[in-house]
């Protein structure tokens, strides 16, 4: 059973998606808020398996609800559900440590196969949103300043930043192992390994990571 939390401040929205979701066995709404304080406040009171975030809230934006909410229980993940698809705005939101970003023209099945995924340790964003990201996450990397130095943290070793950075410049597992002279499977493993020194579940909170860190710029 997937525990939800539902924060929307339209009234109407926020009924579609409570009739929506509640058709579905393995989904249980535990909660409802209107606003982002709010949100925080029934999210940590709650804990729930996921919380499906609007972005554009009152008193505190969904972009400021989710840092908080992930703080404060790294476990509970989100899934953003937003009108806007702006590339700052998606950026953030990946950044603050959302694992999901889908636009609210998704269809209704494929929200739910989203809230499974998202459930289920994936990362799941918008197509037409993703290119942006690592459009973005590119240029990022090309601005690098040279012959910086990446600080270490976290116990990585120089080949795990390596490979950090390998990703948030947008390579495959196999065109890093390729780089590296290595199997695919060793870029994989250390994957892992850096997603356990870094506390995060997926490639794309390992790219959030490495921007926020300083690895990529």
């Amino acid at each position: 059973m997937i525990n939800v939390l539902l924060v929307e401040d339209q009234c109407l929205v926020r009924s579609g998606l409570r009739a929506l979701l509640d058709r579905e066995p393995d989904i249980n709404i535990v909660g409802e808020a209107t606003d982002g304080e709010e949100a925080v406040r029934i999210a940590c009171e709650l804990q729930p398996d996921l919380v499906l975030m609007d972005i554009k809230l009152p008193k505190v934006d969904g972009i400021e609800a989710t840092r908080q909410i992930k703080e404060a229980h790294s476990n509970v993940e989100v899934l953003v559900l937003s009108a806007y698809e702006d590339d700052e705005t998606v950026f953030q939101a990946i950044q603050a440590g959302a694992s999901g970003y889908v636009l609210k023209d998704i269809t209704p099945t494929n929200l739910v196969r989203a809230i499974r995924a998202v459930r289920a340790g994936m990362s799941t964003v918008h197509p037409g949103i993703t290119r942006k990201l690592l459009e973005r996450i590119s240029l990022m990397a090309r601005a690098r300043t040279p012959g910086a130095a990446p600080i270490h943290s976290d116990g990585l070793t120089d080949r795990e930043v390596e490979i950090l950075v390998g990703i948030a410049k947008g390579a495959s597992s196999r065109e890093l192992a390729a780089k590296l002279f290595v199997s695919e499977s060793t870029v994989k493993s250390h994957l892992r390994t850096i997603y356990r020194k870094i506390n995060v579940r997926d490639r794309s909170q390992a790219v959030a990571y490495a921007i926020r860190k300083g690895f990529v710029r």
